[in-house]
């Protein structure tokens, strides 16, 4: 009897299509394989959904390949990819495809070779007898982990209300709200101990690579090979050989970046969210989920656990937790009895008078710097810039270097004497002479990293120095070399963009500085108090971890900010309150649900037009129809609930990216349902309008 795969693919295109399955499969193709199957003129990886016995399409191809030996999606997750897809309002192709790595390459299982059954409740000390591969350490033996550290009386306050969710008949969600150096690592660890213990697997997100290292040396030293590691930059052997011990259940804890929520363990029990008011927790490509959207989905659908831990939670999920059914629980002060550093403002305007001339460092910081060094202490400075110079000018006419695809100055980096795109990539050298005037010489103005580096290098020529950020960290062992010189005190100063603010845990830095604190201020985004209040607070918890008290200097031209004195005094409440205050009255999130549109061309003028078309279908779709009588209250109420406001079009932030022009429309709401009903209804087939596609972003950051 002929037998028929019904297959989806990667692409934004809500349907399934019908291939014959070969002769060779009918007894192994099962429904979450990838196969290889002819499309158009060439052949497109799809993932089977269900095997069917007839199809109304006369003429079928056939599928030519089948890649997986086994399903790569199964169990809960069809139901979390059903709900992705319907969310975030893209297809069930495109979220398959999102939570599979496309390199993934499964080796055929070997018969006879022990693998436990999915569900089963093994004892998990069995899967402790490995060695951990790449350390060249054993596991711990004996003992329950954790139990030689002592909790401090809010640790174990905050560890029962976490076992207290864990035992609960259904889904909770926990926001552990505590202070840098208040322990939350610790907790999380004995969650996951608490979580083994009932048979249960764990998740654990981490916002940024460079603290994997770190955080997988803990998560090893308590669990040995127990743990698999997620991440982006691992190679293709690396990441099959991490899927096949989750899927076997040799593994039953995941460490790793965003896309690690989707991992294929075994009977989860606890997802763990560290720092999860991080925007990196945000994919920017189709489907644009949330990581912490996802986790809080996928644990309903198993009964699961999640802890969301921060120092400074996002105003969403504050606002979540402080609501009926939210469990909010506080870490107010730091692990045996250590302050918090003193925070000092340092005013540039001052700077600048007293100066006439500004440099990236000033006086007082270069002085506190000086006396870190001469004390043999470690000191990390932030600066959110990559590069040397953000601006190539010309004094004379004014002219900008602009990368020629993006509507964005280019970036002057000095180690590869090159102008550089940060978006595109695009580079060029610098020009002796304007290439408008052809008479004055460019200056390049604004400080990145780099520039800092040097100017640490000219001041301590004596100190050993290091510089952490993208352009540094291209390989990835180059984190793990970075990380081990500071954690040893090879490296004495440490200077590098928003990844060194990040859960980093040096004992021997007593000094931070934050070179420039307006960097997000003046942003066009409402967010940008929230994102400078988090970058600064999360900064400042770097310095004074270890016996030595710690300091912290932040230089700013905007020192009255409510967010820059909120960080200032370590005062998360105040700074929450007069941020939810303004949310509150202009209507945006967590009041709303916001859903951006981007529509993208090659014409500046036609881009505008279909912009402006979308904005007018969406609100004649949008617009409800008053109730034909009085009566009719209920429905009234129901047309308010699901009342969309249109907002637009206006220019993107970047105007032009990639040789493409982008211009923006605005949705908002109570909740996302009815936007993608009516997106559903409004866009055509392949999320086009007018011939152009138009980007979904769903809860946009």
């Amino acid at each position: 009897m002929t037998m028929i795969a019904e297959v989806v693919f990667n692409l934004p295109l809500e349907k399934s299509f019908h291939y014959l399955i070969p002769e060779a499969a009918r007894d192994t193709l099962e429904p979450g394989m990838r196969v290889l199957a002819p499309f158009g003129p060439r052949e497109r990886m799809g993932f089977v959904v269900e095997r069917l016995e007839r199809s109304p399409i006369r003429h079928l191809k056939a599928i030519r390949r089948v890649v997986d030996p086994v399903p790569v999606i199964a169990e809960e997750r069809w139901a979390l990819a059903s709900w992705l897809s319907g969310y975030y309002c893209c297809s069930l192709g495109e979220v398959l495809a999102a939570m599979v790595p496309s390199a993934l390459r499964l080796a055929v299982p070997v018969p006879g070779t022990s693998t436990p059954v999915p569900g089963s409740s093994a004892p998990v000390t069995e899967a402790l007898g490995a060695e951990v591969p790449g350390t060249g350490r054993e596991p711990d033996a004996g003992g329950e982990p954790g139990t030689d550290i002592e909790l401090t009386a809010d640790q174990r306050r905050a560890l029962a209300a976490i076992r207290d969710a864990m035992a609960a008949p259904r889904s909770r969600t926990v926001l552990l709200n505590g202070v840098t150096g208040s322990g939350k690592t610790e907790l999380y660890l004995r969650a996951i101990a608490e979580g083994l213990s009932q048979g249960r697997s764990a998740i654990c997100l981490i916002p940024e690579i460079a603290l994997t290292p770190q955080t997988i040396d803990r998560f090893r030293a308590r669990f040995g090979g127990m743990v698999a590691v997620w991440h982006s930059r691992m190679g293709d052997a690396q990441r099959a050989t991490a899927w096949q011990r989750l899927r076997r259940g040799e593994a039953r804890i995941v460490v790793g970046a965003r896309s690690a929520v989707f991992a294929p363990v075994t009977r989860l029990g606890l997802v763990i969210l560290d720092e999860e008011h991080e925007p990196t927790y945000k994919q920017e490509d189709t489907p644009r989920y949330h990581a912490r959207e996802v986790a809080v989905a996928r644990a309903k659908l198993v009964g699961a656990t999640v802890v969301l831990g921060s120092a400074t939670p996002s105003v969403e999920s504050r606002y979540a937790a402080g609501r009926p059914g939210g469990i909010l629980v506080t870490l107010p002060q730091r692990v045996k009895g250590r302050p918090m550093p003193t925070v000092e403002l340092v005013d540039m305007r001052d700077e600048l008078m007293a100066r006439h001339r500004l440099g990236p460092l000033s006086a007082r910081l270069t002085r506190a710097l000086a006396h870190t060094v001469d004390r043999g202490e470690q000191a990390m400075l932030l600066l959110n810039r990559r590069g040397f110079a953000r601006v190539a000018s010309c004094p004379s006419c004014g002219y900008v270097a602009r990368c020629v695809r993006c509507a964005v100055p280019l970036v002057y980096h000095a180690g590869r004497q090159a102008l550089l795109c940060h978006y595109c990539n695009f580079h060029e050298p610098p020009p002796e002479l304007c290439p408008a005037c052809r008479k004055g010489y460019l200056r390049f103005r604004g400080s990145g990293t780099e520039r800092v580096e040097s100017e640490l290098h000219r001041l301590f020529p004596l100190a050993a120095i290091a510089r952490m950020d993208r352009d540094t960290t291209r390989r990835a062992q180059r984190y793990r070399e970075v990380y081990d010189a500071v954690r040893t005190q090879q490296v004495g100063v440490l200077v590098g963009t928003q990844m060194i603010a990040k859960g980093l845990d040096f004992p021997q830095v007593t000094l931070v500085g934050v070179v420039s604190a307006d960097t997000a201020l003046n942003l066009p985004d409402f967010r940008a108090g929230e994102r400078t209040f988090d970058l600064l607070t999360q900064m400042a918890g770097r310095a004074g971890r270890g016996q030595q008290p710690g300091r912290v200097l932040i230089q700013t031209f905007c020192p009255r900010h409510y967010a820059i004195q909120a960080a200032q005094h370590h005062d998360y409440r105040r700074f929450y309150e007069e941020e939810l205050a303004m949310r509150r009255r202009l209507r945006l999130p967590p009041f709303v649900h916001l859903v951006e549109l981007t529509v993208i061309g090659s014409s500046l003028a036609g881009v505008q037009e279909a912009s402006q078309r979308l904005a007018d279908a969406l609100r004649r779709a949008a617009t409800p129809r008053l109730p034909a009588a009085p009566s009719e209250r209920r429905q009234r109420r129901t047309t308010q609930a699901g009342r969309i406001t249109v907002l637009g079009p206006a220019p993107h932030r970047l105007v032009r990216l990639r040789r493409a022009y982008r211009m923006c429309v605005l949705l908002k709401a109570k909740s996302v349902e009815p936007i993608g009903r009516l997106l559903r209804q409004v866009l055509d087939p392949g999320r086009k309008f007018r011939g152009l596609p138009v980007l979904v972003n769903v809860d946009p950051l």
